[in-house]
């Protein structure tokens, strides 16, 4: 199998992982707040982090290294998931995927600015079709308009692309579990703090879903599903392997159906399809 091919693959499979925080989040939110499960799932991941790095023996990053792994844990381990939590007291979270349908190109263009790379221009023509395809869906589902809210989400996805693309750029020497685990490390102390800080009052009536939702975001969403996907974007192509994110929202709505008996409209179906093309076409015009 050659690089491209199994970098897509694992890229897939990161997606297919963050497509269950949807559902996740959706039942751990109805008994934890949303900024306490914020830090408590990077926390947790924290520490799995630490034992995993030194079940491995892995050394420490060398001091040109944490500038960057800084910039990852901003962008995906503390700014994304807190810029979307605060974004979502102001708007709904059908409005919140008109801006997952932008992260694609975000990570895109960082791939472009941090990693060098330089797509065909038949990939900008696929992908900002893709994007528009997500955002024109999330815009017919919902609306809102709450200038706060949006502008969280814009920085919420700039975080985020931004720490996907640096990851990217350094699991190609440090590898992909590497370079997340020792980002969970450097976040730890503030995570913690963060949930500490917001804990909620009483944990008695917290229900079994929610507990089982903050263990998947933390174990999975938080962790597992980043040694996928940077190394899918560190072998395919962070620009390319990229555009796979545009099939999350649609992926995690099929859960959501599966697992909390939401409804799958025909137009989800058609749009899928349509997203599913524009992630093939990007593919073949990435390099």
């Amino acid at each position: 199998m050659d690089r491209t091919t199994s970098g897509w693959i694992n890229g897939f499979l990161g997606v297919v992982i963050f497509s269950g925080s949807l559902p996740a989040t959706r039942v751990a939110v109805a008994d934890f707040h949303p900024l306490f499960l914020t830090g408590a799932r990077a926390a947790i991941a924290g520490l799995l982090a630490i034992l995993l790095l030194a079940a491995f023996g892995e050394k420490r990053p060398v001091r040109t290294d944490l500038l960057p792994l800084a910039v990852v844990a901003l962008g995906v381990v503390v700014g994304f998931p807190l810029l979307t939590a605060l974004a979502l007291e102001h708007v709904t979270a059908a409005h919140s995927i008109v801006f997952v349908g932008l992260l694609p190109l975000a990570t895109a263009l960082f791939g472009v600015f941090r990693a060098g790379e330089r797509p065909k221009p038949a990939f900008w023509l696929f992908s900002c079709l893709g994007s528009a395809l997500v955002a024109g869906f999330a815009l017919k589902a919902g609306l809102t308009t709450s200038p706060t809210g949006d502008m969280l989400m814009l920085a919420a996805i700039l975080a985020c692309g931004l720490g996907y693309a640096e990851g990217a750029r350094l699991s190609r020497r440090l590898g992909g579990w590497q370079v997340i685990s020792w980002a969970l490390v450097l976040s730890l102390p503030v995570m913690v703090a963060l949930a500490v800080a917001t804990v909620p009052p009483t944990l008695e009536t917290t229900g079994g879903p929610a507990w089982l939702g903050l263990a998947y975001v933390s174990v999975f969403s938080m962790l597992v599903g980043f040694v996928f996907w940077y190394r899918g974007l560190a072998l395919g192509g962070i620009a390319g392997v990229g555009q796979l994110q545009l099939l999350q929202p649609f992926l995690g709505l099929a859960l959501a159906a599966t697992l909390l008996g939401e409804a799958v409209s025909p137009a989800m179906l058609a749009i899928t399809l349509a997203v599913i093309l524009c992630v093939a076409g990007a593919k073949r015009f990435a390099r």
